[in-house]
């Protein structure tokens, strides 16, 4: 039986700043998309969406965005890091058009039609909701917080302490 974990939000810092702050960790994650795209259409592209798909389970749940900025993915259900299929389904709303985009020319377009309504529900959600999730957020229950390292370090602790064996009297 999963216990819902108490909902934590990235307000600390302020709604503007944080909301502001999640823009450009995701404006990186995209940054090194469109570089994978131009370096090497149409397998560069295709690389960068298979990024995209799990890039919020990577390092304890952080993207390369997050982690430059300090941010980290974290499941609302139970609390721990961002799975991969909760990546998958976070990330829905920007990988659905850049698949499109593989195709030459229809699939460009077919791009940019699916991308403008979903961009602007994503920014819609993210600067609505009292909460700052987006609407992959919504989607996959999850939520973004700032990276504590003590946190992680106490996990790490732990584990290193469940996995000790007992001394022999």
């Amino acid at each position: 039986m999963m216990c819902a974990m108490d909902r934590k939000y990235l307000l600390a810092i302020g709604p503007k700043r944080a909301r502001l702050a999640r823009l450009l960790a995701k404006s990186i994650d995209l940054g090194l998309v469109v570089v994978l795209a131009f370096i090497a259409y149409p397998w560069g592209l295709a690389l960068a969406i298979g990024y995209l798909a799990v890039s919020d389970s990577l390092f304890d749940g952080q993207s390369i965005g997050k982690r430059m900025i300090g941010f980290r993915v974290v499941s609302l259900e139970d609390g721990h890091p961002c799975s991969m299929r909760q990546s998958l389904i976070r990330n829905l709303p920007i990988l659905l058009p850049l698949g499109f985009a593989l195709v030459p020319f229809w699939g460009w377009i077919l791009c940019v039609i699916l991308s403008v309504p979903l961009i602007f529900l994503e920014l819609y959600f993210l600067f609505k909701l009292d909460s700052a999730h987006r609407l992959g957020d919504v989607m996959a229950d999850t939520t973004v917080v700032g990276n504590d390292p003590q946190s992680l370090s106490v996990r790490r602790r732990g584990a290193w302490l469940e996995n000790r064996k007992p001394m022999a009297p």
